[in-house]
């Protein structure tokens, strides 16, 4: 165990409080929290864990350091699988984006808390039964299972028994009352859906701790390194959200690299046990090497995932309606010409249709037509474009929405 001064965690502590309270009054008012500001706040959560671990390096020595930016980092990635979790959450309860912050703030007080909870027994355990060790292997060999063959268990935010609970405590009204978690109804208090949002977050960390804790003691068994690493990564777990809300469905490679993450974390845990409770002859992974090999999967899981994107399957469309053809039959020179003359005629009209979960109005999109080797306007099935819509970019292939707008002819031109 390492000897950390007592000035040191006091300094973590202000840290973390001050930095709570400070977003907090930054947020204070509800609002719509868009890329650019969650990108200035997830790199100022960054830098903060950063400067901490450059201080840990300092104080504590190089051994230490590694093993917190291991351990951050490592947390980091594996949070990845949070945000989607988040974002079935706030879809199931119909969460305004508007509201999402303050939910997201309070679920990180309690992951806090629970997180402190279970590292400081699961540190205990360990010094105790190094043999446990063993047992921590096996779950994260089974959690790399099952995202290699995508049996992730689906999670059901009404069905969590949290929000199960809350519901046999307190009233749950139906309707949103802004940011409130409580107002009274008829002269008694009752809790608001944004309350069950809540509890709904806090089941779901409890849920990804099986995994998140016996990762992290793989990388260290002392308590400030675990906790501080967890902590500054659960901090920008927020900015972290709102900044990759509409973009995780493009790293579809994130969770195999996940996978071999916890497989290889798994397998540190075997050789560390055994090296503990076996023979000291059997070798153990160093620090270092676990840093190597985290950063490498991770960035070649998004290089990946950019370079490969999965093909999107496109809504059948019919074929034009003032050509009289089939989809796909050639058309004559004539009436070719004529046809890419209108549709680009078409394009610079400003014909909108409206979203019927947002109420936006959108421009149509567009797609390549097979014949005429041109982009024409795509009436129809398709993702909203809107970025502050609950549907944007949220599973693609089956939730589009669909309006009434009908394909214009050609004398509409």
């Amino acid at each position: 165990m390492l000897e950390v001064p007592l000035w040191l965690w006091l300094a973590f502590a202000a840290t973390v409080v001050v930095s709570l309270a400070v977003d907090l009054l930054a947020h204070r008012t509800a609002h719509v929290i868009g890329f650019r500001e969650a990108a200035a706040w997830s790199g100022l959560w960054v830098g903060l864990a950063l400067v901490f671990g450059a201080v840990v390096f300092l104080v504590l020595g190089a051994t230490a350091g590694t093993e917190y930016t291991t351990a951050w980092l490592l947390e980091k990635s594996l949070s990845v699988d949070n945000l989607f979790v988040f974002a079935v959450i706030f879809a199931y309860f119909k969460v305004p984006r508007a509201y999402q912050h303050r939910v997201l703030f309070f679920g990180v007080i309690g992951a806090l808390v629970f997180r402190a909870i279970f590292l400081s027994l699961g540190v205990a355990v360990v010094s105790r039964f190094t043999a446990v060790l063993f047992a921590f292997a096996a779950v994260l060999f089974y959690s790399a299972y099952k995202l290699l063959k995508d049996e992730e268990e689906s999670f059901d935010p009404g069905k969590s028994l949290a929000v199960r609970m809350l519901r046999k405590l307190i009233p749950v009204r139906d309707e949103y009352a802004g940011a409130r978690f409580f107002v009274k109804e008829a002269g008694r208090r009752v809790a608001t859906p944004l309350l069950a949002v809540v509890a709904a977050i806090e089941a779901a960390d409890l849920v990804f701790a099986v995994d998140s804790v016996p990762a992290v003691l793989a990388v260290s068994d002392d308590a400030f390194i675990v906790y501080t690493s967890n902590a500054f990564a659960i901090l920008g777990l927020r900015a972290l959200y709102f900044m990759l809300a509409g973009l995780l469905d493009r790293f579809h490679y994130l969770s195999k690299g996940l996978a071999v993450i916890l497989a290889f974390i798994g397998v540190k845990l075997v050789l560390q046990a055994a090296h503990k409770t076996i023979s000291p002859a059997v070798p153990e992974i160093p620090s270092p090497v676990s840093l190597a090999v985290i950063v490498v999967v991770l960035a070649a899981s998004v290089v990946l995932s950019v370079k490969r994107p999965v093909p999107t399957a496109a809504a059948p469309q019919p074929p034009p309606a003032s050509s009289g053809l089939p989809g796909d039959a050639p058309l004559p020179d004539p009436e070719k010409q004529a046809y890419r003359k209108d549709m680009v005629k078409l394009r610079r009209k400003p014909t909108t249709y409206t979203c019927p979960t947002c109420k936006t109005s959108l421009p149509p999109a567009v797609h390549r037509h097979k014949t005429l080797g041109v982009f024409v306007p795509e009436w129809g099935p398709g993702p909203c474009q809107n970025r502050d819509c609950p549907d944007f970019r949220l599973d693609p292939a089956a939730r589009v929405h669909r309006h009434d707008e009908a394909r214009p002819r050609r004398d509409e031109g």
